[in-house]
């Protein structure tokens, strides 16, 4: 597995990372036995995969992963949210009322830790993009920043989306970025390669699930409010298709994203062995060839947005 260097963190970690939402549980997705949950755990690692994404909103998903993985802990670079709910059902269905004050997110990470069998989170995310104005009124920051001197967390991260993320690379206090992106998806490119500018690793999500026409992701509506449909329309106008020769669209969209010079991981989730495996193969070919990439940015329109 091909690894960069995620930001001023230092850590190296593996191009595809991967994402636990899909250990969530019932009513989402069908509950994982521990066997089940333990054979797909430990597949992901012994691929190469050392970027563990989860979150307290995702339902069992830490319980899992704690379970799963207590003996591998080392191996892993171990990344949860926080301003999530502390009510005990959420995870369940959401979405959820998010609090980014103090107490909310020492007792999260608290819950956190409990479940995922550590001592230590390696990076520690606001979760829901809440703006600057917000996060300082809430002393969100701060709240962190004690948790990180305690040696609960190691690295700040933000999980941040437009309008807000201007805002979050000017404060300029977070170590990671995770961000929405894929070929369709294109309004936070130019953010990307800001933040990895300004020192801080990124990691995506929506690579693939929010890129390729997967009979099981479906063309779901973007967090900037990309009316449903749009995602297929901008793929079918653009006639890309045509030149992949051969290639499936799910590679296509995987290798894609990967091609980003300032990306640091991309976060993709299963709860399938066979479609992990899937997955590793076609990040291992690398980016795609140039002039592909190219003539993809140039007819997948809309644009990027211009970082103010």
């Amino acid at each position: 597995m091909i690894t960069r260097t995620l930001g001023r963190t230092g850590a190296s970690v593996a191009t595809l990372g991967y994402g636990a939402m899909e250990l969530r549980g019932p009513p989402r997705v069908p509950a994982l036995d521990d066997h089940q949950a333990a054979r797909l755990l430990h597949a992901v690692l012994d691929a190469g995969i050392n970027l563990v994404d989860t979150s307290v909103d995702y339902g069992t998903s830490e319980e899992v992963i704690g379970r799963a993985l207590r003996s591998r802990r080392d191996e892993i670079f171990l990344c949860s949210k926080c301003g999530c709910s502390l009510d005990p059902t959420a995870g369940a269905s959401g979405p959820y009322e998010h609090d980014w004050r103090p107490d909310t997110i020492r007792g999260g990470i608290e819950r956190s830790l409990r479940r995922l069998a550590t001592d230590r989170l390696d990076l520690l995310q606001v979760h829901m993009s809440p703006s600057r104005s917000q996060m300082e009124a809430d002393g969100t920051v701060e709240a962190m920043q004690q948790l990180q001197a305690e040696g609960k967390v190691r690295f700040l991260g933000m999980s941040g989306t437009l309008p807000h993320l201007a805002d979050h690379l000017a404060m300029g206090v977070f170590d990671v970025f995770q961000i929405p992106y894929s070929a369709i998806q294109r309004e936070h490119e130019d953010y990307i390669t800001a933040a990895a500018d300004a020192g801080a690793g990124t990691l995506i999500r929506g690579g693939s699930a929010r890129g390729a026409p997967a009979d099981d992701k479906g063309w779901r509506p973007d967090p900037l409010g990309m009316p449903p449909g749009e995602g297929r329309q901008r793929w079918e106008r653009s006639g890309i298709a045509e030149e992949l020769g051969g290639m499936s669209q799910l590679e296509f969209m995987l290798r894609f994203t990967i091609s980003h010079p300032a990306l640091s991981s991309a976060i993709v989730g299963t709860s399938n062995v066979d479609h992990l495996r899937a997955n590793v193969a076609i990040v291992e070919k690398g980016p795609l060839p140039v002039d592909l990439y190219e003539e993809a940015k140039r007819r997948l329109l809309p644009g990027p947005v211009p970082v103010a």
